[in-house]
């Protein structure tokens, strides 16, 4: 399988920035890459998408404020956080569309950052 490992989460004031970063391994080709969120009784929502060719898309409410990009070699992705709002506040889970060693292709998951944006 494809492991998703993601890193950068923590706890910041409304106003301020973070970057997460994700890592995949175990993976012969990714596709498109994306980030998700869930905050506590709300629904998994996408928030920004990047194909591997650097086409990107974005929830709206994230627009102007975040940015989803993909490192050279393109096992990793990252999403610059600028301008966070309380309501950003969730669980951010790394997702990859990929195809493993074994050349099985699915979407993986990474275990979740968590990222707490206080008033």
């Amino acid at each position: 399988q494809v492991q998703l490992v993601e890193s950068g989460g923590g706890l910041v004031q409304a106003g301020g920035s973070l970057r997460l970063s994700c890592a995949a391994s175990g993976s012969i080709f990714i596709n498109n890459m994306g980030w998700y969120r869930q905050a506590p009784g709300k629904q998994r929502e996408l928030v920004a998408t990047i194909t591997n060719s650097d086409t990107t898309n974005y929830v709206d409410s994230v627009k102007g404020r975040f940015t989803i990009s993909r490192g050279d070699a393109k096992n990793t992705v990252y999403l610059q956080m600028n301008s966070l709002k309380p309501e950003d506040t969730a669980v951010y889970y790394c997702n990859a569309d990929a195809v493993s060693v074994k050349l099985r292709r699915d979407d993986y998951w990474g275990q979740g950052t968590q990222v707490t944006v206080s008033s």
